[in-house]
């Protein structure tokens, strides 16, 4: 009895001291010790992380947009669907850690054979009830005992995979954020493009009212009119492309949102100023790119999660045991069910192990070690692809200011050449079509001056989401699972 009663706390003590497969290890990462060359030292902090980023644009628009899109955004709401979605998964896993206890009750009308082996050679007696009714009811145990640690391996899979649901969550935040950050700035920088257009579509008619006036009293040629009324069709006919763009971007934000494509018409209709980008971003070191970037950590997790499964797979090489029991009563006749004669049970330990399989566990344990080594290799993928974003957007950032301040040079002196150009054509001194030159000149640098602060706002949210900010803020209210 001493040896019966040992047996169970045995099967313990092996249990919680052997698994197989390999532990996990984080995979080694090479980081540079900072972003390449000086450039980004003169526009990027190296020692701030990127948090709320879209709050340094100091745009009070662009903030409300955002906090609405996080809570609003159905690819948002999917992912969190997700999340919960692999924590019942979870605990799936490490409920098949536990026993089972299962209750069953039946009753049936039956009738036996006769001519039964053994009983058919006996002399037939009128008392033997060959019909009759049978009660049972009982219960059911039964524990697979974790002696080799499969179950666990299994419960560790699932947990990384939770984790990794929960990254890739926050990676859909992060695309959320620079989502509704570059379709703001699309359509405020349209909405600039539109007002200059105006501009100098009033302009060019004040230009053909001057020169017809001057048709009118010989002074001006028909072609000089015919001329500036060509080019203000030419000007005018660009405002429906960028009409359409503008539309476009604000549908797309109503999207993002959560709502019909036109719910934000009213509310962004009114022109505003592009969102400015501030003098120096924080940008980290490129070691915290492998502890922030949410798609890097999700890639780690799947990595550990393929790892886990390896001692999943390995566990079925090995026997398994259970304890199993089960207690309960039989009988024909109801007022007898409950006595103790009635009674059943059983209780003892069992072995299985697949002696020949062909093979399969062992296929599956090889086909298993190359999803690893995928993982692995997927994992080292991202981590390059995502230094050559933030590289990328740095040197684009950058760049994109050094073609800005030229801008602004050029627009300041095509402005100072069209003063010049109107002077000399009142007086006589010069031909229409030098000032026509002049004013083409200049609305096209100014144009191309917005194009181009636009696109230094969009380069910076592009870094951003190369920097993988935006989820701390997240991280810090923990997105709830259950």
């Amino acid at each position: 009895m001493k040896i019966k009663a040992a047996t169970p706390a045995l099967f313990m003590l092996l249990a919680g001291g052997c698994i197989v497969g390999p532990d996990y290890r984080p995979p080694d990462s090479n980081a540079p010790a900072q972003w390449s060359g000086q450039l980004s030292k003169e526009i990027a902090s190296q020692n701030d992380r990127p948090g709320d980023w879209w709050k340094l644009f100091g745009d009070a628009e662009l903030n409300a947009l955002i906090e609405r899109a996080v809570t609003a955004n159905l690819d948002l709401r999917i992912a969190e669907s997700r999340v919960r979605q692999a924590r019942a998964q979870q605990g799936f896993a490490e409920a098949d850690l536990w026993p089972t206890l299962s209750a069953s009750g039946a009753y049936a009308r039956q009738k036996q054979s006769e001519n039964q082996p053994i009983l058919g050679s006996l002399p037939t007696s009128s008392n033997i009830p060959f019909e009759n009714d049978v009660y049972k009811a009982g219960f059911d145990a039964a524990w697979e005992i974790d002696l080799f640690g499969g179950k666990r391996r299994t419960i560790e899979a699932a947990t990384a995979e939770l984790s990794a649901m929960e990254y890739g969550r926050r990676d859909v935040l992060v695309s959320l954020l620079s989502e509704v950050a570059r379709y703001y700035t699309l359509t405020r920088g349209t909405q600039r493009q539109l007002a200059i257009l105006q501009d100098r579509i009033n302009a060019q008619q004040e230009t053909v009212k001057i020169i017809r006036s001057r048709v009118n009293h010989g002074s001006a040629a028909e072609l000089e009119l015919q001329r500036a009324l060509a080019l203000l069709a030419n000007i005018q006919s660009q405002a429906p492309a960028l009409e359409t763009s503008l539309q476009s971007s604000i549908h797309r934000l109503g999207v993002l949102l959560g709502q019909n494509p036109a719910a934000l018409s009213a509310e962004l209709g009114v022109t505003a100023a592009i969102p400015a980008a501030p003098p120096q971003v924080p940008v980290g070191l490129p070691s915290d790119l492998l502890l922030r970037r949410p798609d890097i950590l999700q890639a780690e997790r799947l990595l550990a999660a393929e790892t886990a499964r390896i001692g999943q797979v390995k566990a079925e090489l090995f026997p398994k045991f259970s304890l199993t029991g089960s207690v309960g009563a039989t009988s024909v006749s109801v007022s007898d069910f409950f006595l103790p004669a009635s009674r059943t049970w059983s209780i003892g330990p069992t072995v299985q192990w697949r002696i020949f399989d062909a093979g399969r566990v062992l296929a599956n344990l090889s086909a298993q070690s190359e999803a690893q080594d995928q993982a692995l290799l997927n994992y080292r993928k991202i981590v390059l692809t995502a230094f050559e974003e933030v590289e990328n957007a740095l040197l684009a950032y950058a760049k994109e200011q050094e073609h800005y301040r030229l801008l602004q040079q050029e627009v300041s002196a095509n402005q100072r050449a069209v003063e010049l150009a109107n002077q000399r054509y009142a007086k006589g001194w010069s031909g229409y079509p030098d000032l026509l030159d002049a004013q083409r000149a200049l609305y096209l640098s100014q144009d191309e001056q917005v194009r181009s602060e636009r696109t230094v706002s969009l380069n910076l949210v592009a870094l951003y989401k190369a920097l993988g900010g935006g989820w701390e803020t997240d991280s810090a209210q923990p997105f709830e699972t259950k």
